[in-house]
């Protein structure tokens, strides 16, 4: 039998606050649980909720940009955090830059002074014990989730669902590659041909390796640990071990043979299909600890990909999240326990504003359940809908973190410029997400 009736949401971060906020101002008593001040993590510096502890940017306003337009629907839905943010705004562009102290105060104070939201500053340690004592539960613990309640979690996610560490390999948008260039077959010719396949000869091999080598790393936190794990190691560790290494990884040009003129190569860098669309994909084992620039000169010197665009660049580092496709429904509750729900990082989305997008939809869903209503997910044609399409049915085999970008989007049916195809991406978007926001 429940003891109490409210929600409770583990983590005041930025979804957690969010999601706090969102139920609080629609009627429903909330009860935030906060581990810090009383235990920190390794990079927060405050008790203060939504803290920011790495950029202090929320990324482009202009609505056609993928991350503004995201931000045009999350106001839609009155976000707090948004609008603190533009409150506590420092000159940035046509970015939203946020003087981060300040603003985590004021969020702090918003929620502390909501006469329905309680706070427990203690850390989670049993999850079948909350979850029993509480209507609804929503974690947002984000990518730095203590090690006692990750060990909770996974008694009821399961060990193999839950990760604590990206390795995640680069994506492109599949009409940015040139296939004049590239093309497609599956090793041996088993099979489909699933794979795009961009073949190098052995000049344009050294000289990529050689690129490789001279590129400028990203420097780990001092929380992360240095040490690679073979099944996911970054390229630039693969060519310390040698430069024919990545030939015989996830360059191995073997059984890749051109289907049309039977010509045989040096090295192949395969691009594996990321979405479930097919408007997205990523190189295979192509994870990285490059900088984002050294990146995109690198790899453009793959032969079909001189002029990709680029919507999510490699990464290794630690970061705690779900493989969302395997346990989430779209409502983002778990498939096996309808009403424990999961919003932020942790969901698998990447960044400040995709993860309070999470917040605000988790708590929809609840004040819906509540409310005894039934609520679908927000279209997939809006960029918080393609975000949840991607966290729950990309192939779990393969799911790896995403932010927001016009390539989860379902593509216009006819040609257009790409000016013109973004104005049209957002002005599809803000009507479908208007009508999604206006639902009681």
């Amino acid at each position: 039998m429940l003891e109490t009736q409210n929600v409770a949401i583990v983590g005041a971060g930025l979804a957690g606050s969010e999601a706090a906020w969102q139920l609080a101002e629609r009627g429903h008593a909330v009860q935030l649980f906060e581990m810090r001040p009383v235990r920190m993590t390794a990079a927060h510096k405050t008790g203060d909720c939504a803290e920011l502890v790495c950029s202090n940017s929320f990324k482009s306003r202009a609505v056609e940009n993928a991350h503004g337009l995201l931000k045009a629907e999350m106001a839609l839905h009155k976000s707090m955090i948004l609008k603190t943010g533009e409150r506590f705004s420092v000159p940035a562009g046509q970015a939203l830059a946020i003087d981060r102290e300040p603003f985590a105060e004021a969020v702090t104070a918003q929620l502390k002074a909501h006469p329905l939201i309680s706070f427990c500053n203690e850390e989670v340690t049993d999850v079948a014990e909350l979850i029993s004592a509480h209507s609804h539960v929503i974690f947002a613990t984000g990518p730095l989730t203590s090690d006692a309640l990750a060990t909770s979690l996974q008694e009821i996610l399961g060990t193999e669902y839950l990760s604590f560490y990206d390795a995640i390999a680069p994506v492109v948008t599949a009409e940015s590659i040139d296939m004049k260039l590239a093309f497609r077959a599956s090793r041996y010719g088993k099979g489909e041909a699933d794979y795009i396949n961009c073949p190098m000869h052995r000049e344009q091999y050294q000289t990529f390796i050689e690129a490789v080598q001279q590129a400028e790393k990203v420097e780990l936190h001092q929380f992360e640990d240095t040490r690679p794990f073979e099944g996911c190691l970054p390229i630039e560790v693969m060519v310390e071990r040698g430069p024919e290494t990545l030939r015989f990884g996830p360059m191995k040009p073997v059984g890749l043979d051109h289907p049309e003129t039977g010509e045989r190569y040096h090295a192949v860098v395969q691009l594996r299909q990321e979405n479930s669309v097919g408007t997205l994909y990523n190189l295979v084992g192509f994870q990285t600890k490059m900088t984002w620039t050294a990146q995109k000169e690198v790899f453009a010197l793959i032969p079909g990909l001189e002029n990709a665009e680029f919507v999510r660049l490699g990464s290794v580092h630690r970061n705690t999240f779900l493989n969302g496709p395997a346990l989430l429904n779209p409502q983002l509750s778990l498939k096996s326990h309808p009403n424990v729900f999961f919003a932020g990082q942790i969901t698998g989305v990447e960044g400040y504003m995709e993860s309070t997008a999470m917040g605000i939809l988790a708590a929809r869903q609840i004040a819906a359940g509540l409310e005894n209503r039934v609520e679908s997910p927000p279209s997939p044609d809006t960029m918080m809908g393609a975000l949840i399409r991607y966290i729950t049915e990309t192939d779990p085999k393969i799911f790896q973190p995403m932010n927001a970008n016009f390539g989860l989007l379902n593509p216009p049916e006819k040609k257009l410029s790409k000016a013109e195809r973004k104005t049209w991406y957002a002005e599809r978007a803000l009507k479908k997400a208007a009508k999604y926001a206006e639902q009681v």
